[in-house]
């Protein structure tokens, strides 16, 4: 008899976005004649085409593959050695952050990573998570049996929910408890939330007191704008004895179609055994690359480097310029109709409070069944969600401009 893995029956719910997306295929059918009239600002995928730079690069690459004398095989699992140093240096050391070459590891996603990395991390962790935040976070650590079974409102039990609210400008702060792994996102998906130096910092002091480990997110840190706002956990002293960090080119260089995103993890970073030993997790991450993945292709990494050039620098600042707008047009339009926004200014997400009496799902209902535009239910963040919509800037400039028309006109 074969059994299954038992954990995937505590998941309360189906996945955030393909929800979204049968509701929206739902509401399509039923209402054929404004099909093509819905304008998606929900899932935070991009709309505009590759950077140049990176198309260049990747057409060379091409070329490459095709001569005997260039062709590449299998790569190096953990990325090529031009890519991870290209990352190092104009990410970390060129801002005065010592991260080494080897402490990178290129995949295909910091989604994927973010669930990956609890193959290296026990079960007896006590983890602690943003509430609201990237689903992905609990659904991977109830994949991974590492929490127990969820109560009434959906909240697991082992898991500490880390409150993000209003009052504390939806930036977690540290439990009384202790805890032994903690997610971070910053900037912030759902909410836009970015944290400063101090907010980071005291994260940080919390996990060297406790040897604790901060798995943190910087997704979206090409986003940041505003100065004084750290784009690495590393930019805080002590880091690298505390922190994995994961980043990804899909939000900055466009590839979410593409697939290239990098994991950093220190060598300095150390946790124990059952039995009170500490070990690197460096080598077991390593071994876990080397063991259960193959590799981004080279035509990938090469397109990757290729952002590190002048010229890719200079195209992707213009990608967040893009998006950026989009959502200072929005921002602008849903304050206009009357509604609180969040967000939208380090971040290419706006965190909208429903008016009074509307659930984030009755507020998802309104908007796409009135204004024909689909937004992400705050709930489906977490239960501190609820109340709240998000609203993703990722659209052409004239999607963004009539998405922007159509909210001033929905009557709440």
């Amino acid at each position: 008899m074969a059994y299954l893995n038992e954990n995937y029956l505590k998941l309360k719910a189906g996945y955030l976005f393909p929800e979204v997306g049968r509701r929206v295929k739902s509401f399509c059918e039923k209402n054929p004649a404004v099909a093509n009239r819905v304008i998606k600002c929900g899932i935070g995928d991009v709309t505009e085409p590759l950077p140049p730079a990176v198309i260049n690069a990747m057409h060379q690459a091409v070329d490459e593959m095709g001569e005997r004398e260039t062709f590449r095989g299998y790569g190096p699992e953990q990325g090529y050695e031009f890519l991870r140093n290209a990352i190092a240096q104009n990410d970390y050391r060129s801002k005065r952050i010592d991260i080494a070459d080897d402490e990178i590891f290129v995949s295909d996603g910091s989604k994927c990573d973010c669930g990956n990395i609890l193959d290296i991390l026990g079960d007896k962790n006590k983890t602690a998570i943003p509430d609201p935040v990237y689903p992905v976070y609990v659904d991977t650590n109830v994949m991974a049996g590492h929490t127990g079974e969820a109560d009434e409102s959906g909240a697991y039990s082992c898991i500490v929910y880390l409150p993000c609210t209003v009052e504390n400008a939806f930036i977690p702060e540290p439990p009384d408890e202790k805890v032994d792994i903690i997610y971070l996102c910053s900037p912030n998906n759902p909410t836009g939330a970015a944290a400063n130096k101090t907010q980071l910092s005291v994260w940080v002091d919390y996990a060297l007191k406790n040897k604790s480990i901060i798995l943190y997110d910087a997704a979206y840190e090409a986003y940041i704008t505003k100065p004084g706002i750290p784009h690495s956990i590393f930019e805080i002293p002590g880091a690298t004895e505390c922190a994995i960090e994961f980043r990804s080119f899909s939000k900055n260089g466009g590839f979410t179609g593409v697939r290239c995103a990098f994991t950093v993890v220190p060598k300095k970073l150390l946790a124990s055994t059952t039995k009170g030993e500490f070990k690197q997790l460096h080598p077991l991450w390593f071994r876990r690359m080397t063991t259960k993945f193959n590799g981004v292709s080279y035509i990938t990494q090469r397109a990757a480097e290729s952002l590190y050039t002048e010229d890719g620098k200079k195209q992707v600042r213009c990608l967040i310029e893009h998006y950026l707008g989009n959502a200072r047009i929005l921002r602008e339009a849903i304050t206009n109709a009357g509604l609180k926004v969040y967000g939208g200014v380090n971040a290419p997400y706006l965190w909208v409070k429903a008016p009074e009496g509307y659930t984030s799902w009755q507020a998802f209902d309104k908007i796409l069944q009135e204004a024909n535009l689909v937004i992400t239910p705050g709930s489906g963040f977490g239960s501190k969600g609820e109340g709240f919509f998000r609203v993703s800037s990722y659209n052409s400039r004239e999607n963004a401009v009539e998405a922007a028309k159509r909210f001033k006109q929905i009557k709440w």
